[in-house]
């Protein structure tokens, strides 16, 4: 999706590291909590919610469900929950990531399983799904959720930004990180879900490293507090940041905004609201005056040679 809209200079970027376990009497409570927290976060360009956030339906899931069906079940809610995602992008003119949800490969042959895919809304009403590449082993499971990888990776240029998606795991893939370079990135946006500290700061320290090399912000948000009623996560912890490279100009740490990570606020789960990232001066940086940025660096012309001893 492209818009006809000149480059823009800053951008501002709400982080909602959502409490999985506030407890929600169904589907439309949901949509009512997004709402409120996209009105919150009042002059944001962009919202975005974590990995598997669509985990806080289980709290309304039917009895008896197991473990080896809560992702086709998830996945049978996603269409109606994108179609209020949809109106609330719409409502709050911000592009919205409503977090991860199960999304049925096959949605006339459910039986052919599902991917772990952020569902992303303008307000202009393009929707854009991005499936998780790198699954981890919990995640393939058969017993468990037995999910399948994707195997695409989309761009999208919206109102002189030019954003991109990754989730959790993804993020922490240099392969992945070698396709973004010629891109030109302004924003890469991540969702995730991490069970322990460890967990997030992988996360973390890779998003924080994809700034520097992609020259670009990084925008990401977990996962906090335990889902009612879950089979998988009996904890959850994570905070919100956005990074940026790390140069003078832009205060030497590459740390723009912060909220640290917790397992449960007691609350609804942290809300950043990073104000006026500066994307002009990033893309000026990216276009030759960085300290000592190589630009989309490549390795095709680096041969390996394995000394004896």
């Amino acid at each position: 999706m492209t818009t006809d809209m000149p480059n823009r200079d800053s951008v501002s970027i709400a982080l909602w590291a959502t409490n999985l376990g506030v407890p929600l009497n169904g589907l439309q409570d949901w949509v009512d909590h997004i709402d409120h927290k996209m009105a919150e976060a009042d002059g944001a360009n962009i919202f975005v919610m974590p990995e598997y956030a669509s985990e806080q339906w289980l709290a309304f899931k039917p009895d008896g469900l197991r473990t080896d069906q809560e992702m086709a079940w998830m996945a049978d809610h996603a269409s109606a929950a994108c179609d209020h995602a949809a109106k609330l992008a719409i409502k709050h003119d911000m592009v919205l990531v409503a977090g991860s949800m199960p999304h049925h490969v096959d949605p006339a042959k459910p039986e052919r399983g599902q991917t772990n895919s952020a569902m992303i809304f303008t307000p202009e009403g393009t929707r854009i799904v991005q499936d998780k590449m790198s699954l981890t082993p919990g995640e393939q499971e058969p017993d468990n959720w037995n999910l399948t990888p994707g195997s695409r990776f989309a761009t999208f240029d919206w109102r002189g930004l030019r954003i991109a998606v990754l989730i959790c795991l993804d993020i922490e893939m240099p392969a992945l990180s070698c396709l973004l370079a010629p891109l030109d990135i302004d924003v890469l946006l991540v969702p995730s879900m991490t069970a322990t500290p460890s967990g997030y700061h992988r996360v973390f320290g890779c998003a924080k490293a994809r700034a520097v090399e992609l020259m670009c912000s990084i925008a990401v948000c977990g996962t906090t507090g335990t889902a009612n009623q879950t089979t998988q996560n009996p904890t959850n912890y994570s905070g919100c940041s956005v990074f940026t490279p790390c140069e003078p100009q832009l205060g030497h740490t590459g740390v723009f905004a912060h909220v640290a990570p917790d397992f449960d606020d007691g609350g609804d789960g942290p809300l950043l609201l990073a104000r006026d990232v500066p994307i002009g001066l990033i893309r000026e940086l990216r276009g030759g005056d960085a300290e000592v940025w190589p630009g989309g660096w490549k390795a095709d012309h680096v041969s390996v040679v394995t000394l004896g001893a």
